[in-house]
């Protein structure tokens, strides 16, 4: 242990909403800067010993309403000081670990010594838009289209093909089938109602209680995730039809659309001595990588095999994996390619990733989910009494991130 070892005292995510749940016009401002206050308030920590805060976000179009910066807007209504300084990220679904990583080079090179990590994305609530070439500057006759902004994440706009069309025939060309894809994706329910049931998603640790006031009538109160469904099978999930043309991925074997917030407090190990603080977890490494945009469903291996070989360490030596399920393609495909296509080894992974389920049951609000994986991955080697572990978050357009912990 080192003092200048940069390490985690307190992380929290709001339970995530569906949708079309209880959030669906709320801000995500709103419910970020509930985990923001959150984060601080378990530790008994003054927003003003915080030097900076990293926002993630994703979906521009959900928070363009409420205009800019959103970083400085969910601090100022957490009620940080005013000095504070904070970044807004957006770099698709890493965001929240890009936070991360900025914290953590932040304090490993000195320039601060207290940072929150966190991100925040309500998808119910992005607007459908009117083009400003017809909206702002008027049309002489006929009716004004509303583009929506949530279809294909807007890629196709600039000629990019969906995510979930690049994950399906990178899916088929590794060799990872439909019905192997639903079947991780039931997995992944099975695992995270078994994680319930033995209060592993409980609140005041991994989960906050989210009470939101609205002007009229009693405060939104959400105490756990919505959107797992626990009717899902094999049958069912073979009747869906695949989306945007592609060969595999469904609406079943891929997350829902979410609403949630996470926030991670970061800081050097001298200084949660100082504060009196014990360290949930020691940040061991981190990295980003970026590939060729059809790929995105490689990405996390590239990140976690680009990390590993620089700190002299292999995949088999990590107690636990999460891989961010964008669809149950990255998470199969990934693991896979760590195992170097040998089945064998490839179970063996498997055996220890997302062990209590993933995005495709409990949700992924696109800006928090960075955050959001470390945090279970790091609540799931406390309660096994230590260990390592790695995780990794694909983004649009292929880019990675990878995080290493240890307990």
């Amino acid at each position: 242990m080192n003092d200048n070892d940069v390490v985690i005292v307190s992380a929290v995510r709001t339970p995530f909403g569906k949708f079309d749940g209880v959030l669906k016009t709320t801000p995500s401002f709103d419910i970020a800067q509930e985990a923001l206050k959150e984060v601080v308030k378990r530790i008994d920590l003054d927003p003003k010993f915080v030097d900076e805060v990293y926002y993630g976000t994703c979906i521009p179009a959900e928070y363009a309403i409420l205009t800019n910066v959103p970083a400085r807007q969910v601090t100022l209504g957490a009620g940080y000081p005013e000095e504070n300084v904070s970044l807004t990220i957006d770099r698709a679904c890493c965001s929240s670990m890009t936070a991360m990583r900025l914290g953590f080079r932040a304090i490993k090179s000195g320039d601060a010594e207290v940072v929150v990590a966190s991100g925040g994305e309500n998808m119910g609530n992005v607007p459908l838009i009117a083009q400003a070439a017809k909206a702002r500057w008027g049309v002489r006759l006929g009716p004004i289209e509303l583009e929506d902004m949530l279809y294909e994440l807007g890629y196709g706009r600039r000629g990019f093909a969906p995510v979930a069309t690049d994950a399906g025939h990178v899916a088929v060309e590794y060799g990872v089938s439909r019905e192997v894809q639903d079947e991780w994706s039931v997995n992944s329910h099975q695992k995270y109602f078994q994680a319930f049931a033995e209060g592993k998603y409980k609140i005041g640790e991994e989960l906050m209680r989210l009470e939101l006031p609205q002007k009229k009538g009693g405060p939104i109160v959400l105490e756990k995730d919505e959107a797992p469904r626990d009717n899902i099978s094999l049958e069912k999930m073979a009747a869906l039809k695949t989306i945007y043309g592609n060969p595999t991925i469904t609406a079943g074997n891929a997350p829902g659309m979410n609403s949630g917030a996470s926030a991670v407090v970061m800081m050097s190990r001298q200084k949660a001595k100082e504060f009196g603080l014990t360290p949930m977890a020691t940040i061991e490494a981190v990295q980003a990588v970026a590939g060729k945009p059809f790929y995105m469903a490689c990405v996390p291996a590239q990140a976690m095999d680009k990390m590993l070989n620089r700190m002299g360490t292999t995949i088999d030596q990590m107690d636990l994996i999460e891989i961010n399920e964008a669809f149950a393609a990255v998470t199969l495909v990934s693991t896979k390619m760590m195992a170097n296509d040998d089945p064998v080894k490839w179970q063996q992974l498997l055996a220890k990733t997302n062990v209590n389920g993933g995005a495709i049951a409990l949700g992924h609000p696109v800006g928090a989910s960075g955050a959001r994986i470390v945090m279970t991955m790091m609540y799931e080697l406390m309660r096994r009494g230590g260990g390592r572990g790695i995780a990794s978050i694909c983004g649009g357009l292929s880019q990675g991130e990878a995080m290493m912990i240890s307990v």
